[in-house]
């Protein structure tokens, strides 16, 4: 009588032991394999070139797992972990289209308004003929990359009320600072905000980051990675008109994973952030073989390296393309990549995702490497982790 009780107790943990043992034992496989996956991709690349350190994370069915190589800074020999704060560059504009998402959801703006409507300076130039879709789809016109480097914070409004466009807007796609900032400035005002304090006090948290900056506070400043430009000398991004709307966030690994999940998967958001994640993802101007939406490009899936690198072109880039207005907004069917580019003179970043498979990549580098590379390793990663998803 004393002896069942602790044999069928023996024989249930058997049980239960064995049942688990298959799932671990795959769980681990995965695990193993993903990282030779990410090492023949990665390793190569920064010996190709002379990346000092990197943080690669990739999300499969919802979880995250993390590879880190190399330095984040050579004076000091830091390695380089997923929690190491890197530049992004232009992937900060993703941060901008998502926060005027968010004002509209909230009912503050609407992507149809004109910058005159914010800000009545602008009434009556050529700026004020945009609407706010086309400063976030780069479709203004043809505003430039960069400001030109005379320009300060006080000559901003000057320079757009004497900007003169170079076509109608809607009719051509030219990659701008210029213009998403300017989306980015008349959010915060809408908002009543700050940008930068909008973004730290209200994007951020309800995305669940907690170690994104565009202001980054002492208590940041340990983790805060060392860019490296050309010569390899040890540089930071300096500040300029609308950086902080343009390519002014730095984060880390964990949360950038964090916040491909959330674009993944936006049902797992509250409202109305959730509305606001789903409204980057329409597509609304068709260039090339590429969609443009509000910060993200999008591609249908399966996409080869090839469609995927002519989207990231230098041409795109640095030309103006011709866009095709789809209309109605395309909402994405089937299966989308989603992906965005961000550098600064020190730093390289890729993120890329497929909701509908349930796999995403964070590249985050403190070196400015060329942009095929990126898209290259990040291809050849994304394509081997589809098989592995369920």
């Amino acid at each position: 009588m004393t002896i069942w009780p602790k044999l069928s107790s023996r024989i249930a943990i058997a049980i239960i032991s064995s049942c688990c043992l298959p799932f671990t034992s795959q769980a681990a496989d995965d695990t193993a394999k993903i990282r030779a996956i990410v090492d023949t991709a990665i390793r190569p690349l920064m010996a190709e070139y002379d990346v000092p350190g990197m943080a690669v994370a990739v999300t499969v069915d919802g979880k995250p797992l993390f590879f880190n190589y190399g330095v984040a800074s050579r004076e000091k020999n830091t390695p380089v972990s997923e929690t190491t704060l890197f530049e992004l560059g232009s992937v900060s504009k993703t941060f901008t289209a998502t926060l005027a998402s968010y004002a509209q959801v909230l009912g503050k703006l609407s992507l149809d308004d004109h910058p005159g409507k914010t800000m009545p300076q602008l009434k009556g130039s050529a700026i004020d003929k945009a609407s706010l879709l086309n400063l976030g789809t780069f479709t203004a016109g043809g505003l430039p990359l960069q400001f030109p480097d005379d320009i300060t914070d006080n000559q901003m409004i000057g320079y757009f009320r004497q900007w003169k466009p170079e076509a109608a807007p809607g009719a051509q796609r030219r990659y701008s600072n210029p213009s998403i900032g300017l989306l980015g400035h008349i959010t915060g005002l809408v908002l009543k905000s700050d940008f930068a304090d909008a973004v730290e006090t209200r994007l951020f948290p309800q995305l669940g980051l907690h170690h994104s900056y565009i202001r980054l506070p002492e208590s940041a400043m340990a983790d805060y990675a060392w860019g490296y430009d050309k010569t390899n000398k040890a540089i930071r991004v300096n500040p300029g008109v609308f950086a902080a709307e343009a390519y002014g966030v730095k984060s880390t690994a964990s949360d950038m994973i964090s916040f491909v999940q959330a674009n993944i998967a936006p049902g797992k958001l509250a409202e109305p952030m959730q509305r606001a994640v789903d409204g980057t993802h329409i597509g609304y101007f068709k260039v090339g073989g590429m969609v443009q939406g509000l910060g993200w490009e999008q591609y249908p899936y399966p996409v080869t390296l090839e469609h995927l690198l002519a989207g990231n072109s230098e041409t795109i880039i640095w030309e103006s393309n011709p866009a095709k207005r789809l209309t109605p907004p395309q909402a994405p069917s089937g299966a989308t990549l989603f992906n965005k580019t961000g550098s600064t003179n020190g730093f390289g970043a890729y993120l890329a995702f497929v909701p509908k498979k349930k796999i995403g990549i964070v590249m985050l580098a403190n070196r400015n490497f060329p942009i095929p590379a990126r898209v290259k390793a990040a291809h050849a990663i994304l394509e081997q982790l589809a098989p592995i998803a369920r």
